[in-house]
């Protein structure tokens, strides 16, 4: 029988071992947790994600204190913090600009999980929280949109709230209860401050502790896709492992540094950032009776915002059904089983009738909703023999980069004011990001996969 562990019981650090698990959780998610030894430079962003998360929880706690959610007194509070609070508006870039720097590396994070496969078995639920942490997320960064009550803020919470309205039966009354009113005020500054400030940040402290929680259980995937648990020494030590702390603890001082580096640059020379961090427009007073000439959200909703415009009566008719068509029958060509044609069937009849019947409008918050959510059911669509792109066929890098550019170009295009143009390469641009996603299972598998070795391939550097 193994003999147990004993505890050390004396001095201070004893004392609350006793009563509290310090050193074993210590030991259990850093000194003798064992992490892939090739690591590489995509897997900074997760370190640099909690980096993020803690500068806008400390800034926020700042920010508060000196602001009003009041409809007559928001705007003039930050005006307050930017002119009048020592160092307040250093406090407020931080945390506005840090917003956007939350986004692209929570983008980057999760594209260095598509690249190499981190969101399959057994971490598919490591990839479950990570979505939900990035639902979080948005509604993190919409509800806090408002709050500076500028003009970009007030009429760009009235759009996205207004397109609940476009849901059948249930849609208007939905967008009031949202609001608290029947336009965008002072209830609704209230509500969003309060879920911005309190309800979602505990959501969102929850899943983060969630998803490595989760992560620590399976182990880390890395570059190669290889478990490192299947080869472990005598000591049930993985051969290709090694301790996060101290190594990667230190390493990750690198990716902090360059980090902050580029964080400090923008925060002290472009904290607007061209208009993309922070609009001009909402340096000025929300007026209910002045509409800006050019409504959009923040960047980062932007390429799910091109979705939602995409989605025209046009589009419904001449792009997507035939795009559901051609898909249906690529089902039909390849399914084994009777009951999957069915649905195929039943669930694109059920989709043409409703684009006759029911309003585009509907159709491009569907559209929108399922751009995200899609992520969801990668661990199922993903059916590719190989974990990492290392070893995949080299055509498939290349649907990757064309995914990326896809995603980059909606993201340019829901700035841009509409114009046919717009049109059209949105409307392009969403057929091929669902493409990518709804014909994963047949792409994924095809081509000739290189052997994936045993052991990772590292070499020190």
């Amino acid at each position: 029988m193994a003999q147990e562990k004993q505890i050390d019981t004396t001095g201070l650090l004893g004392w609350i071992d006793q009563r509290f698990p310090l050193t074993s959780t210590w030991k259990a998610h850093l000194s003798e947790y064992y992490a892939p030894k090739n690591f590489n430079f995509w897997y900074f962003f997760g370190s640099l994600a909690m980096l993020v998360l803690v500068i806008q929880i400390v800034t926020g706690i700042f920010l508060v204190m000196h602001y009003k959610p009041d409809a007559a007194l928001a705007f003039a509070s930050v005006e307050y913090i930017m002119r009048d609070v020592p160092w307040g508006w250093l406090i407020r870039y931080m945390h506005s600009t840090g917003a956007s720097a939350f986004f692209i590396v929570v983008y980057l994070h999760m594209f260095r999980g598509l690249l190499y496969g981190s969101y399959r078995k057994p971490r598919e639920l490591v990839w479950i929280f990570g979505c939900l942490i990035f639902l979080c997320l948005m509604a993190e960064a919409f509800f806090g949109y408002l709050l500076p009550w500028g003009q970009m803020s007030y009429w760009g919470a009235q759009v996205i709230v207004n397109l609940f309205s476009a849901i059948p039966f249930i849609g208007p009354e939905l967008a009031i209860w949202i609001r608290g009113d029947y336009v965008v005020g002072d209830a609704t500054l209230n509500r969003f401050f309060s879920f911005h400030v309190i309800a979602i940040p505990l959501v969102l402290l929850g899943l983060v502790a969630a998803h490595l929680v989760a992560l620590h259980e399976v182990g880390s995937n890395n570059p190669d896709g290889i478990e490192i648990k299947a080869k472990k020494d005598a000591n049930g030590v993985p051969l290709d492992g090694i301790p996060f702390h101290p190594y990667y603890s230190v390493h990750d001082i690198l990716g902090v540094a360059v980090f902050l580096i580029a964080f400090s640059a923008v925060l002290f020379f472009a904290p607007e950032f061209g208009g993309y961090f922070l609009e001009y427009n909402n340096f000025i007073p929300a007026d209910p009776l002045k509409t800006p000439s050019h409504i959009a959200p923040v960047w980062y909703f932007t390429p799910f915002y091109s979705v939602l415009r995409a989605i025209t009566e046009d589009f419904l008719l001449y792009w997507m059904i035939p795009f559901l068509v051609a898909f249906t029958l690529l089902v039909l060509a390849s399914a084994r089983h009777g009951l999957s044609k069915l649905i195929a069937v039943a669930v694109t009849v059920v989709m043409v009738i409703g684009f006759f019947v029911v309003d585009a409008k509907f159709w491009g918050v569907v559209g929108m909703g399922a751009s995200v959510m899609i992520l969801f059911a990668l661990p199922w669509i993903d059916q590719s023999p190989a974990r990492s792109i290392r070893y995949r066929p080299t055509w498939h890098k290349y649907v990757y980069a064309v995914f990326v550019v896809v995603f980059l170009v909606l993201g340019y295009f829901g700035t841009r004011p509409p114009s046919p143009m717009n049109e059209m390469l949105s409307k392009a641009g969403t057929l091929l990001y669902f493409a990518f996603f709804l014909v994963m299972p047949w792409w994924s598998r095809m081509g000739k996969f290189k052997p994936v070795p045993d052991r990772v391939t590292f070499s020190a550097h």
